[in-house]
């Protein structure tokens, strides 16, 4: 089964020859390899490249071992570069590579090789390449597959990929598998013996229940505001734990680093700033946040707005937690300040939309509660309600557009277009 991903292929295309190390980052199994050493090589063979001028190292691979080893490595690149044309070098899971920094410090001086490299962890590629490298490293993350890529090759209708894709996620492999049996034990046994094991070796934790724990909250807690000392509260509460507020902040970030939860900050829309905790925690893939919680918990009205959430990711924007504050009169005639919540605040350069994850809308009284903070919104930026039924995209009087999910997904030009 082939999924196009010319999102990512385009990305690569953009950076060819642009004199920087192509970082691909992304979590475990979202399709990294398979972009590098099968897409984007499939694409410089069909362009007329020789396939000798292509150098691939796996370091995961048992086989490929010895060129953890810095020296080896660049004997075999170097031994591989028998003319002056262009070469192209991928090198994927670098952060097993002994001393990545150095290697590709030294790559970055032979002028006739174009470098890609993927890797598990941001905080040993994203922040420590391109900060290594000042400006000359650049970075493509690679999602989990969005609704729309992986209803490519779905044989059932849209409503049923949907139910499939809000309980299952978006990792590649999952949508070549046949039951939900072995759907759940992929999701399951990944979670456990990939992700969990190279977080708790990767940063020496101690305590591994407190992590494992840790990830459930934030499972049951997604689309909910909450902040490092809520958590810690919870823990000492309901679980009768010790952990610290810092050691909560540590977990974070290293689920953050191994991108399995993503956090969106709180953005003051009429103060124009940015108002700090408490924040949300989505999980990168939905799939795995439901084997998490061992596929009890699958409400479909928080994972369609984690779903959204990681859309507009997918498609390049920065996305916040919008915060407007309004005055309403008591019952006593007195003013008193109000903070509505707008579910995202969309940004990509002179781009905003203001986005509602509303789910259903049967009745007047929930469409007045849904378009509230969009209402007190007052500057021109595009406001849309999604839905989770069918409906025809409209506008009301005020601007504001309600839109299905199915519309907003299966389109990545949709928002520019409503």
């Amino acid at each position: 089964m082939e999924i196009k991903r010319d999102k990512y292929l385009n990305d690569l295309k953009d950076r060819m020859h642009n004199g920087m190390i192509k970082v691909v980052t992304g979590i475990r199994r979202s399709g990294k390899s398979y972009l590098i050493f099968s897409i984007f090589k499939e694409y410089l063979i069909s362009e007329g490249l020789d396939e000798e001028h292509i150098i691939e190292m796996e370091f995961d691979k048992k086989e490929n071992s010895k060129y953890r080893d810095p020296d080896d490595l660049l004997d075999y690149i170097k031994e591989h570069i028998t003319d002056k044309g262009e070469y192209y070098v991928l090198l994927d899971e670098v952060q097993m590579l002994e001393d990545f920094e150095e290697v590709l410090n030294s790559l970055l001086h032979i002028k006739n090789l174009d470098i890609y490299v993927t890797g598990s962890n941001s905080r040993f590629l994203s922040s420590d390449v391109l900060t290594e490298f000042r400006g000359r490293g650049d970075e493509i993350h690679v999602y989990p597959l969005t609704f729309q890529e992986a209803m490519q090759n779905y044989k059932g209708d849209i409503y049923h990929g949907w139910a499939e894709y809000v309980t299952y996620g978006g990792l590649p492999l999952v949508w070549g598998m046949r039951t939900d049996q072995q759907k759940i034990k992929y999701l399951t046994d990944l979670f456990e013996k990939t992700y969990i094991s190279d977080i708790i070796e990767h940063n020496g934790i101690e305590k591994t229940e407190e992590l494992e724990t840790l990830l459930n909250v934030l499972a049951s807690a997604v689309g909910s505001l909450t902040n490092p000392t809520k958590i810690e509260a919870t823990f000492k509460s309901v679980l009768k734990s010790t952990i610290s507020r810092n050691t909560v902040v540590q977990y974070l970030g290293y689920l953050k680093d191994a991108f399995i939860i993503n956090e969106a900050n709180r953005y003051d829309v009429k103060g124009r700033k940015y108002i700090g905790t408490p924040l949300k925690y989505y999980y990168e893939d939905i799939g795995l946040r439901n084997a998490r919680l061992g596929f009890r918990q699958v409400e479909e009205t928080h994972l369609m707005e984690n779903v959204v959430y990681n859309e507009l990711l997918s498609r390049g924007y920065a996305v916040d937690v919008g915060v407007v504050e309004t005055r309403k009169r008591n019952s006593e005639g007195k003013q008193e300040k109000r903070k509505l919540e707008i579910d995202f605040v969309a940004n990509m350069g002179s781009q905003r939309y203001y986005i509602q994850s509303a789910f259903q809308i049967p009745d007047q009284e929930k469409e007045k509660q849904e378009k509230e903070s969009l209402n007190n919104v007052d500057d021109s930026f595009k406001k849309i309600v999604l839905v989770r039924d069918v409906v025809k995209i409209s506008r009301d009087e005020k601007g504001i557009v309600t839109m299905s999910i199915y519309d907003f997904l299966m389109d990545k030009n949709s928002l520019e277009k409503c």
